[in-house]
Protein backbone atom coordinates (compact mmCIF):
# COMPACT_ATOMS: atom_id res chain seq x y z
CA UNK A 1 0.00 0.00 0.00
CA UNK A 2 2.95 2.51 0.29
CA UNK A 3 3.91 1.60 -2.97
CA UNK A 4 0.62 2.66 -3.84
CA UNK A 5 0.54 5.87 -2.67
CA UNK A 6 4.03 6.42 -3.07
CA UNK A 7 3.37 6.06 -7.25
CA UNK A 8 0.01 8.21 -6.70
CA UNK A 9 2.01 10.95 -5.15
CA UNK A 10 4.71 10.56 -7.60
CA UNK A 11 2.43 10.75 -10.76
CA UNK A 12 1.06 14.06 -9.21
CA UNK A 13 3.81 15.32 -8.38
CA UNK A 14 5.43 15.94 -11.58
CA UNK A 15 1.96 17.57 -13.85
CA UNK A 16 1.69 19.73 -10.57
CA UNK A 17 4.97 21.66 -10.75
CA UNK A 18 5.36 21.78 -14.70
CA UNK A 19 1.16 22.83 -14.69
CA UNK A 20 2.63 25.49 -11.82
CA UNK A 21 5.38 27.00 -13.46
CA UNK A 22 2.73 27.29 -16.98
CA UNK A 23 0.29 29.32 -15.15
CA UNK A 24 2.62 31.27 -13.39
CA UNK A 25 5.13 32.01 -16.70
CA UNK A 26 1.99 33.11 -18.26
CA UNK A 27 0.60 35.17 -15.05
CA UNK A 28 3.79 37.15 -14.86
CA UNK A 29 4.10 37.78 -18.76
CA UNK A 30 0.82 39.25 -18.15
CA UNK A 31 1.55 41.52 -15.19
CA UNK A 32 4.53 42.56 -17.57
CA UNK A 33 2.25 43.31 -20.01
CA UNK A 34 0.50 46.01 -17.64
CA UNK A 35 2.78 47.69 -16.70
CA UNK A 36 5.28 47.37 -19.63
CA UNK A 37 5.14 51.06 -19.81
CA UNK A 38 7.19 51.28 -16.62
CA UNK A 39 9.71 49.11 -16.91
CA UNK A 40 10.88 49.41 -20.15
CA UNK A 41 14.16 51.71 -21.25
CA UNK A 42 14.18 53.36 -17.28
CA UNK A 43 18.04 51.97 -17.87
CA UNK A 44 16.89 49.64 -14.34
CA UNK A 45 19.15 47.02 -13.09
CA UNK A 46 19.19 43.74 -13.39
CA UNK A 47 18.47 42.84 -9.13
CA UNK A 48 15.66 45.31 -9.22
CA UNK A 49 14.04 43.16 -11.88
CA UNK A 50 14.61 40.09 -10.37
CA UNK A 51 13.25 41.53 -7.40
CA UNK A 52 10.12 42.96 -8.51
CA UNK A 53 9.55 39.29 -10.26
CA UNK A 54 10.21 37.24 -6.92
CA UNK A 55 7.38 39.57 -5.14
CA UNK A 56 4.95 39.44 -7.80
CA UNK A 57 5.08 35.95 -8.24
CA UNK A 58 4.43 35.11 -4.83
CA UNK A 59 1.73 37.52 -4.80
CA UNK A 60 0.23 35.64 -8.06
CA UNK A 61 0.63 32.07 -6.88
CA UNK A 62 -2.89 31.91 -5.01
CA UNK A 63 -4.32 32.83 -9.05
CA UNK A 64 -2.00 29.91 -10.20
CA UNK A 65 -2.69 26.85 -7.74
CA UNK A 66 -6.40 26.46 -8.74
CA UNK A 67 -5.34 25.64 -12.23
CA UNK A 68 -2.32 24.12 -11.07
CA UNK A 69 -4.46 21.58 -8.75
CA UNK A 70 -7.11 21.11 -11.31
CA UNK A 71 -5.08 20.66 -14.75
CA UNK A 72 -2.64 18.13 -12.74
CA UNK A 73 -5.13 15.99 -11.11
CA UNK A 74 -6.91 15.50 -14.22
CA UNK A 75 -3.55 14.63 -16.13
CA UNK A 76 -2.32 12.37 -13.40
CA UNK A 77 -5.88 10.22 -13.12
CA UNK A 78 -6.11 10.65 -16.99
CA UNK A 79 -2.85 8.99 -17.87
CA UNK A 80 -3.80 6.44 -14.49
CA UNK A 81 -7.02 5.59 -16.82
CA UNK A 82 -5.70 5.67 -20.19
CA UNK A 83 -2.69 3.30 -19.30
CA UNK A 84 -5.60 0.81 -17.76
CA UNK A 85 -3.58 1.54 -14.41
CA UNK A 86 -6.66 2.84 -12.26
CA UNK A 87 -8.87 -0.37 -13.95
CA UNK A 88 -5.92 -2.31 -12.62
CA UNK A 89 -6.19 -1.38 -9.51
CA UNK A 90 -10.07 -1.55 -9.04
CA UNK A 91 -9.69 -4.93 -10.13
CA UNK A 92 -7.49 -5.69 -7.00
CA UNK A 93 -10.36 -4.12 -4.93
CA UNK A 94 -9.26 -0.67 -4.20
CA UNK A 95 -12.05 1.78 -5.01
CA UNK A 96 -11.62 5.12 -5.74
CA UNK A 97 -11.78 6.83 -2.31
CA UNK A 98 -9.27 4.37 -1.47
CA UNK A 99 -6.67 5.52 -4.80
CA UNK A 100 -7.51 9.27 -4.38
CA UNK A 101 -6.47 9.27 -0.32
CA UNK A 102 -3.03 9.99 -0.53
CA UNK A 103 -3.74 12.58 -3.37
CA UNK A 104 -6.64 14.15 -1.16
CA UNK A 105 -3.80 14.24 1.76
CA UNK A 106 -1.35 15.89 -0.42
CA UNK A 107 -3.72 18.61 -2.02
CA UNK A 108 -5.53 19.52 1.96
CA UNK A 109 -1.73 20.10 3.05
CA UNK A 110 -1.16 22.41 -0.26
CA UNK A 111 -4.72 23.77 0.47
CA UNK A 112 -3.77 24.83 4.53
CA UNK A 113 -0.37 25.46 3.18
CA UNK A 114 -1.60 28.14 0.74
CA UNK A 115 -4.04 29.71 3.32
CA UNK A 116 -1.04 30.47 5.94
CA UNK A 117 0.79 31.54 2.79
CA UNK A 118 -1.90 34.27 1.19
CA UNK A 119 -2.49 35.48 4.85
CA UNK A 120 1.25 36.10 6.04
CA UNK A 121 3.23 35.89 3.26
CA UNK A 122 0.90 37.70 0.31
CA UNK A 123 0.31 40.64 2.11
CA UNK A 124 4.05 41.24 2.30
CA UNK A 125 4.83 40.73 -1.15
CA UNK A 126 1.80 43.35 -2.38
CA UNK A 127 3.56 45.37 -0.09
CA UNK A 128 7.01 45.15 -1.54
CA UNK A 129 5.67 45.00 -5.17
CA UNK A 130 3.58 47.75 -5.40
CA UNK A 131 6.28 49.94 -3.41
CA UNK A 132 8.91 48.65 -5.98
CA UNK A 133 6.50 50.16 -8.77
CA UNK A 134 5.76 53.34 -7.31
CA UNK A 135 9.56 53.86 -6.58
CA UNK A 136 10.19 52.91 -10.39
CA UNK A 137 7.68 55.61 -11.54
CA UNK A 138 8.87 58.50 -9.23
CA UNK A 139 12.28 58.11 -9.34
CA UNK A 140 12.61 57.59 -13.48
CA UNK A 141 9.63 60.16 -13.97
CA UNK A 142 12.03 62.22 -16.24
CA UNK A 143 12.70 59.24 -18.04
CA UNK A 144 8.99 59.83 -20.02
CA UNK A 145 10.65 62.13 -22.06
CA UNK A 146 11.88 60.78 -24.67
CA UNK A 147 14.87 63.04 -27.03
CA UNK A 148 13.16 64.55 -30.54
CA UNK A 149 9.31 62.97 -29.25
CA UNK A 150 6.63 65.29 -27.95
CA UNK A 151 5.11 63.95 -24.62
CA UNK A 152 1.67 64.12 -23.45
CA UNK A 153 1.77 62.16 -20.44
CA UNK A 154 1.07 65.86 -18.42
CA UNK A 155 -1.90 66.74 -18.69
CA UNK A 156 -2.53 70.24 -20.49
CA UNK A 157 1.24 70.47 -21.04
CA UNK A 158 3.16 69.19 -24.83
CA UNK A 159 7.29 68.18 -23.84
CA UNK A 160 9.84 67.62 -26.36
CA UNK A 161 13.70 67.64 -25.94
CA UNK A 162 16.21 67.21 -28.40
CA UNK A 163 18.73 65.49 -26.44
CA UNK A 164 19.81 64.30 -22.22
CA UNK A 165 19.49 61.45 -20.17
CA UNK A 166 18.47 60.99 -16.93
CA UNK A 167 17.74 64.94 -15.15
CA UNK A 168 19.91 66.72 -17.85
CA UNK A 169 18.27 67.74 -21.45
CA UNK A 170 19.34 70.23 -23.63
CA UNK A 171 17.02 71.83 -26.37
CA UNK A 172 14.04 72.13 -24.03
CA UNK A 173 10.15 73.12 -25.45
CA UNK A 174 6.97 73.16 -23.34
CA UNK A 175 3.99 73.92 -24.72
CA UNK A 176 1.65 74.93 -22.10
CA UNK A 177 -2.20 74.68 -22.49
CA UNK A 178 -3.75 74.56 -19.34
CA UNK A 179 -5.04 78.32 -19.89
CA UNK A 180 -7.42 78.04 -22.71
CA UNK A 181 -7.67 81.55 -22.92
CA UNK A 182 -3.73 81.83 -24.08
CA UNK A 183 -0.78 79.48 -25.73
CA UNK A 184 2.54 79.62 -23.79
CA UNK A 185 5.36 78.21 -25.08
CA UNK A 186 9.27 77.35 -23.02
CA UNK A 187 12.31 77.61 -25.18
CA UNK A 188 15.13 76.74 -23.08
CA UNK A 189 18.79 75.95 -24.02
CA UNK A 190 19.38 73.49 -20.80
CA UNK A 191 16.92 72.05 -18.08
CA UNK A 192 17.51 69.46 -15.71
CA UNK A 193 14.34 68.05 -13.56
CA UNK A 194 13.34 67.43 -9.87
CA UNK A 195 10.48 66.36 -7.95
CA UNK A 196 8.91 67.79 -5.22
CA UNK A 197 9.00 66.12 -2.00
CA UNK A 198 5.24 65.41 -1.59
CA UNK A 199 5.26 64.01 -5.23
CA UNK A 200 2.62 66.64 -6.75
CA UNK A 201 4.97 69.10 -8.82
CA UNK A 202 8.04 68.87 -11.43
CA UNK A 203 10.23 70.90 -11.25
CA UNK A 204 12.73 72.06 -14.51
CA UNK A 205 15.70 74.04 -13.92
CA UNK A 206 15.76 75.82 -16.88
CA UNK A 207 18.44 78.34 -17.90
CA UNK A 208 18.69 80.56 -21.61
CA UNK A 209 15.45 80.73 -22.51
CA UNK A 210 12.29 82.35 -24.26
CA UNK A 211 8.57 82.47 -23.16
CA UNK A 212 6.71 83.34 -25.89
CA UNK A 213 2.40 83.78 -25.30
CA UNK A 214 -0.55 84.54 -27.62
CA UNK A 215 -3.50 85.98 -25.72
CA UNK A 216 -7.01 86.71 -26.19
CA UNK A 217 -7.95 83.55 -28.43
CA UNK A 218 -11.63 82.83 -27.74
CA UNK A 219 -12.69 86.80 -29.05
CA UNK A 220 -12.80 86.78 -32.81
CA UNK A 221 -10.54 89.79 -34.65
CA UNK A 222 -13.73 91.58 -37.27
CA UNK A 223 -13.21 93.78 -40.47
CA UNK A 224 -15.64 96.56 -40.60
CA UNK A 225 -18.03 94.91 -42.58
CA UNK A 226 -18.03 92.57 -39.63
CA UNK A 227 -16.11 89.60 -41.64
CA UNK A 228 -13.97 87.99 -39.55
CA UNK A 229 -10.55 87.67 -40.26
CA UNK A 230 -8.95 84.54 -40.98
CA UNK A 231 -7.23 83.80 -37.50
CA UNK A 232 -3.87 81.70 -39.18
CA UNK A 233 -2.76 85.77 -40.33
CA UNK A 234 -4.07 87.47 -37.25
CA UNK A 235 -1.71 89.26 -35.36
CA UNK A 236 -3.02 88.14 -31.75
CA UNK A 237 -2.16 90.16 -28.60
CA UNK A 238 1.60 88.36 -27.46
CA UNK A 239 4.18 88.69 -25.30
CA UNK A 240 7.88 87.49 -25.64
CA UNK A 241 10.24 87.35 -22.62
CA UNK A 242 13.90 86.33 -22.42
CA UNK A 243 15.47 84.54 -18.96
CA UNK A 244 19.01 83.43 -17.64
CA UNK A 245 17.57 81.22 -15.16
CA UNK A 246 14.14 80.15 -14.14
CA UNK A 247 12.26 77.56 -12.44
CA UNK A 248 9.05 76.16 -14.52
CA UNK A 249 6.27 74.33 -12.21
CA UNK A 250 4.09 71.42 -13.40
CA UNK A 251 1.38 69.93 -11.72
CA UNK A 252 1.37 66.26 -11.63
CA UNK A 253 -1.81 66.09 -10.77
CA UNK A 254 -2.55 64.74 -14.25
CA UNK A 255 0.04 62.35 -14.66
CA UNK A 256 -1.17 58.72 -13.76
CA UNK A 257 0.40 57.31 -10.63
CA UNK A 258 -1.43 54.08 -9.33
CA UNK A 259 0.82 52.62 -7.01
CA UNK A 260 1.53 54.39 -2.99
CA UNK A 261 4.60 54.62 -0.52
CA UNK A 262 4.63 51.57 2.29
CA UNK A 263 3.14 53.68 5.04
CA UNK A 264 0.26 54.59 2.85
CA UNK A 265 -0.42 51.10 1.91
CA UNK A 266 0.53 49.39 4.81
CA UNK A 267 -3.07 49.66 6.32
CA UNK A 268 -5.07 48.74 3.69
CA UNK A 269 -6.99 45.29 3.37
CA UNK A 270 -4.63 43.76 0.98
CA UNK A 271 -1.27 44.44 2.91
CA UNK A 272 -3.32 42.29 5.89
CA UNK A 273 -3.86 39.36 7.41
CA UNK A 274 -7.00 37.94 8.65
CA UNK A 275 -6.74 38.63 12.04
CA UNK A 276 -5.71 42.13 11.33
CA UNK A 277 -9.03 42.47 9.36
CA UNK A 278 -10.93 41.47 12.23
CA UNK A 279 -9.40 44.20 14.54
CA UNK A 280 -9.55 46.29 11.85
CA UNK A 281 -13.34 46.02 10.94
CA UNK A 282 -14.24 46.14 14.51
CA UNK A 283 -12.44 49.48 14.79
CA UNK A 284 -14.09 50.97 11.74
CA UNK A 285 -17.53 49.80 12.73
CA UNK A 286 -16.90 51.34 16.38
CA UNK A 287 -15.69 54.12 15.13
CA UNK A 288 -18.68 54.46 12.50
CA UNK A 289 -21.62 54.24 15.25
CA UNK A 290 -19.57 56.40 17.42
CA UNK A 291 -19.91 59.40 14.48
CA UNK A 292 -23.45 58.54 13.39
CA UNK A 293 -24.54 58.91 16.90
CA UNK A 294 -22.76 62.37 17.59
CA UNK A 295 -24.17 63.60 14.17
CA UNK A 296 -27.53 62.99 15.32
CA UNK A 297 -27.15 64.26 18.64
CA UNK A 298 -25.22 67.50 16.67
CA UNK A 299 -28.41 68.03 14.40
CA UNK A 300 -31.13 67.45 17.66
CA UNK A 301 -29.00 70.50 19.03
CA UNK A 302 -29.76 72.53 15.85
CA UNK A 303 -33.47 72.25 16.21
CA UNK A 304 -34.71 72.58 19.46
CA UNK A 305 -38.01 71.03 18.59
CA UNK A 306 -36.29 67.95 17.95
CA UNK A 307 -34.65 68.01 21.60
CA UNK A 308 -36.15 66.01 24.52
CA UNK A 309 -38.22 68.21 26.84
CA UNK A 310 -35.93 67.76 30.46
CA UNK A 311 -38.14 66.42 32.91
CA UNK A 312 -37.40 68.86 35.50
CA UNK A 313 -38.55 71.68 34.10
CA UNK A 314 -42.50 72.53 34.98
CA UNK A 315 -43.22 75.40 32.20
CA UNK A 316 -43.40 73.56 29.15
CA UNK A 317 -44.48 76.88 27.64
CA UNK A 318 -41.02 77.47 25.64
CA UNK A 319 -41.69 74.12 24.14
CA UNK A 320 -44.99 74.32 22.96
CA UNK A 321 -45.53 72.92 19.28
CA UNK A 322 -49.29 72.93 18.79
CA UNK A 323 -50.74 74.79 15.62
CA UNK A 324 -52.70 77.71 17.65
CA UNK A 325 -49.57 78.22 19.36
CA UNK A 326 -47.63 79.20 16.13
CA UNK A 327 -49.91 80.88 14.42
CA UNK A 328 -50.32 83.29 17.69
CA UNK A 329 -46.67 83.76 17.67
CA UNK A 330 -46.72 84.48 13.36
CA UNK A 331 -49.41 86.89 13.92
CA UNK A 332 -47.54 88.74 16.28
CA UNK A 333 -44.66 89.43 13.59
CA UNK A 334 -44.56 91.76 10.64
CA UNK A 335 -44.55 90.52 7.30
CA UNK A 336 -41.29 91.71 6.46
CA UNK A 337 -40.42 89.67 9.82
CA UNK A 338 -42.85 86.37 8.49
CA UNK A 339 -40.92 86.68 5.15
CA UNK A 340 -37.09 86.76 6.91
CA UNK A 341 -38.24 84.34 9.12
CA UNK A 342 -39.62 81.77 6.35
CA UNK A 343 -36.17 82.35 4.31
CA UNK A 344 -34.33 81.58 7.70
CA UNK A 345 -36.10 78.38 8.00
CA UNK A 346 -35.73 77.27 4.11
CA UNK A 347 -32.19 78.13 4.57
CA UNK A 348 -31.68 76.22 7.67
CA UNK A 349 -33.58 73.28 5.65
CA UNK A 350 -31.40 73.26 2.93
CA UNK A 351 -28.26 73.31 4.85
CA UNK A 352 -29.68 70.55 7.12
CA UNK A 353 -30.67 68.29 3.91
CA UNK A 354 -27.06 68.92 2.02
CA UNK A 355 -25.20 68.17 5.69
CA UNK A 356 -27.62 64.85 5.86
CA UNK A 357 -26.56 64.07 2.78
CA UNK A 358 -22.88 64.47 2.94
CA UNK A 359 -23.22 62.69 6.33
CA UNK A 360 -25.34 60.15 3.96
CA UNK A 361 -22.57 59.60 1.54
CA UNK A 362 -19.55 59.69 4.28
CA UNK A 363 -21.07 56.60 5.63
CA UNK A 364 -21.62 54.74 2.33
CA UNK A 365 -17.85 55.63 1.92
CA UNK A 366 -17.07 54.26 4.91
CA UNK A 367 -19.36 50.88 4.66
CA UNK A 368 -17.27 50.65 1.37
CA UNK A 369 -14.19 50.24 3.24
CA UNK A 370 -15.73 47.77 6.15
CA UNK A 371 -17.06 45.61 2.90
CA UNK A 372 -13.51 45.63 1.14
CA UNK A 373 -11.86 44.16 4.36
CA UNK A 374 -14.72 41.40 4.51
CA UNK A 375 -14.31 41.11 1.02
CA UNK A 376 -10.31 40.08 1.22
CA UNK A 377 -11.33 38.49 4.97
CA UNK A 378 -12.90 35.74 2.51
CA UNK A 379 -10.94 35.59 -0.23
CA UNK A 380 -8.28 33.68 1.54
CA UNK A 381 -10.75 31.19 3.08
CA UNK A 382 -12.45 30.97 -0.20
CA UNK A 383 -9.38 29.84 -2.10
CA UNK A 384 -8.76 26.97 0.07
CA UNK A 385 -11.93 25.56 0.09
CA UNK A 386 -11.25 26.05 -4.15
CA UNK A 387 -8.17 24.17 -4.21
CA UNK A 388 -9.86 20.81 -2.77
CA UNK A 389 -13.39 21.37 -4.55
CA UNK A 390 -11.61 21.61 -8.00
CA UNK A 391 -9.15 18.51 -7.15
CA UNK A 392 -12.57 16.64 -6.54
CA UNK A 393 -13.54 18.15 -10.13
CA UNK A 394 -10.02 17.37 -11.83
CA UNK A 395 -9.24 14.00 -10.52
CA UNK A 396 -13.21 12.26 -11.21
CA UNK A 397 -13.13 13.85 -14.98
CA UNK A 398 -9.49 12.43 -15.54
CA UNK A 399 -10.80 9.20 -14.85
CA UNK A 400 -13.91 9.33 -16.68
CA UNK A 401 -12.20 11.08 -19.98
CA UNK A 402 -9.29 8.31 -19.65
CA UNK A 403 -7.40 10.59 -21.66
CA UNK A 404 -3.59 11.57 -19.87
CA UNK A 405 -0.94 14.50 -21.68
CA UNK A 406 -1.07 18.02 -22.59
CA UNK A 407 -4.33 17.22 -25.13
CA UNK A 408 -7.76 17.03 -23.73
CA UNK A 409 -6.95 17.74 -19.85
CA UNK A 410 -5.52 21.04 -20.59
CA UNK A 411 -8.98 21.79 -22.97
CA UNK A 412 -11.10 20.17 -20.11
CA UNK A 413 -9.20 22.40 -17.36
CA UNK A 414 -8.85 25.46 -19.70
CA UNK A 415 -12.66 25.57 -19.99
CA UNK A 416 -13.71 24.58 -16.14
CA UNK A 417 -10.95 27.41 -14.97
CA UNK A 418 -12.26 30.05 -16.93
CA UNK A 419 -15.75 29.29 -15.40
CA UNK A 420 -14.14 29.60 -12.25
CA UNK A 421 -12.45 32.73 -12.82
CA UNK A 422 -15.77 34.21 -14.15
CA UNK A 423 -17.85 33.48 -11.52
CA UNK A 424 -14.82 34.22 -9.30
CA UNK A 425 -15.08 37.47 -10.84
CA UNK A 426 -18.84 38.29 -10.66
CA UNK A 427 -19.11 37.27 -6.97
CA UNK A 428 -16.44 40.30 -6.34
CA UNK A 429 -18.12 42.73 -8.36
CA UNK A 430 -21.13 41.91 -6.28
CA UNK A 431 -19.60 42.14 -3.28
CA UNK A 432 -18.24 45.66 -4.22
CA UNK A 433 -21.30 46.63 -5.43
CA UNK A 434 -23.09 45.94 -1.70
CA UNK A 435 -24.99 43.35 -4.21
CA UNK A 436 -24.50 40.57 -2.44
CA UNK A 437 -22.72 40.14 1.11
CA UNK A 438 -18.74 39.55 1.01
CA UNK A 439 -19.60 36.09 2.18
CA UNK A 440 -21.90 34.86 -0.63
CA UNK A 441 -19.55 36.81 -3.23
CA UNK A 442 -16.42 35.18 -2.18
CA UNK A 443 -17.97 31.43 -1.90
CA UNK A 444 -19.96 32.23 -4.84
CA UNK A 445 -17.49 29.72 -7.29
CA UNK A 446 -17.08 27.36 -4.69
CA UNK A 447 -20.45 27.07 -4.05
CA UNK A 448 -21.04 26.60 -7.75
CA UNK A 449 -18.77 23.85 -8.25
CA UNK A 450 -19.61 22.39 -5.04
CA UNK A 451 -22.48 19.92 -6.54
CA UNK A 452 -20.48 19.39 -9.66
CA UNK A 453 -17.64 18.00 -7.44
CA UNK A 454 -19.92 15.93 -5.79
CA UNK A 455 -21.90 14.41 -9.20
CA UNK A 456 -18.43 14.17 -10.59
CA UNK A 457 -17.02 11.87 -8.03
CA UNK A 458 -19.69 9.76 -7.12
CA UNK A 459 -20.37 8.81 -11.11
CA UNK A 460 -16.59 8.35 -11.61
CA UNK A 461 -16.53 6.13 -8.44
CA UNK A 462 -19.74 3.90 -9.40
CA UNK A 463 -18.77 3.55 -13.08
CA UNK A 464 -21.44 5.64 -14.05
CA UNK A 465 -22.18 6.42 -17.65
CA UNK A 466 -23.78 10.27 -17.69
CA UNK A 467 -20.73 11.34 -18.71
CA UNK A 468 -19.56 8.87 -20.86
CA UNK A 469 -19.89 9.55 -24.59
CA UNK A 470 -20.69 6.43 -26.20
CA UNK A 471 -23.76 6.05 -23.75
CA UNK A 472 -24.93 9.54 -25.22
CA UNK A 473 -24.03 7.99 -28.77
CA UNK A 474 -25.86 5.02 -28.08
CA UNK A 475 -29.16 6.22 -26.45
CA UNK A 476 -29.01 8.88 -29.38
CA UNK A 477 -28.89 6.20 -31.78
CA UNK A 478 -31.35 4.13 -30.03
CA UNK A 479 -33.74 7.26 -29.71
CA UNK A 480 -33.14 7.82 -33.95
CA UNK A 481 -34.42 4.58 -34.64
CA UNK A 482 -37.02 4.58 -32.23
Amino acid sequence: MKRLYLFSIRSFAGPFVITLIISMFILVLQFFWVYVDDLMGKGLSTWLILELLFYVSASLIPLALPLAILLSSLMTFGNLSENNELTALKASGLSLFRIIRPLFVVVVIIAIGTFYFANYVIPIANLKWHSLIYSIQNTKISTVLTPGVYTKDFEGYAIKVNKGRDSAYYGVTIHDHTNRLQIKTVKAREARIYKSENGKYLFFDLKDGRIFEEINLINGNYLPNGQLINKEITNRPHRVSEFKHGTYKLNLSGFTFNRTEDDTFSDKYEMMNVFQINNATDSLEKRNKGIQISYAEALKNQHPYLSKIPKNMPDHSGFETSEKAKKIELSLLSKNEQKKNAMLVVSKLRNSNKSIENQILYNQLNERDINMYWIEFHRKFALTYAIIVLFFIGAPLGTIIRKGGFGAPVVIAAIVFMIYFILTSIGDNLARTFIVSPIFGMWFAGIFFTPIAILTTYSAANDSKIFSLESWKKTFIRNKKA
